[in-house]
């Protein structure tokens, strides 16, 4: 039996789902994760441990909070991840002295050891995406722009849409 689909008035092209950035973003996303899976399930390592990883390679010795400003994670879900990678001995907390509310995360020496299998799984997944290595760093500071700009302009934009529903 055939299903009939209701007509229904066209879409501005603005709305089509191709059209949306969103969506662009959002399957982006999905097949750069699935490039990366094969490597990390190697290393026994989810995408977000590894993108933790890669910001204590950049900048070892941070606080939680420095930590998920780096990620865009708040610490509820950032808690996790860190208690799982403590756990596989891939990094260390400590709380301040100064402060003991404050916990510092710093790469393990099982944790340091894993940035060579980092170097190559970065490379092979910009391999694999088949841009030059100036296009991709063009890529990722546009989209970090994007970021930015959507971050500045949030309550800007949640406050066109209660306008909208209160009208």
């Amino acid at each position: 039996m055939s299903q009939k689909h209701e007509t229904v008035a066209a879409l501005p092209d603005f709305m089509r789902l191709d059209n949306q950035l969103c969506f662009a973003l959002y399957a982006a996303t999905h097949a750069i994760t699935r490039a990366y899976r094969p490597m990390l399930d190697e290393l026994d390592l989810t995408y977000p441990q590894f993108l933790v990883l890669l910001a204590l390679w950049e900048n070892d010795r941070q606080t939680v909070s420095a930590l998920g400003t780096t990620l865009h994670l708040d610490s509820g879900t950032l808690s996790p991840v860190l208690k799982r990678l403590e756990k596989a001995g891939l990094i260390d907390k400590t709380r301040q002295k100064a402060d003991e509310r404050v916990v510092e995360v710093m790469l393990s020496e099982k944790g340091r050891a894993l940035r060579g299998h980092g170097e190559i799984a970065c490379s092979t997944v910009r391999g694999q995406t088949g841009m030059k290595h100036e296009d991709v760093d063009a890529l990722c500071a546009e989209l970090h722009g994007l970021s930015a700009r959507l971050s500045q302009g949030r309550e800007h934009g949640r406050s066109r849409m209660s306008r909208r529903k209160s009208a």
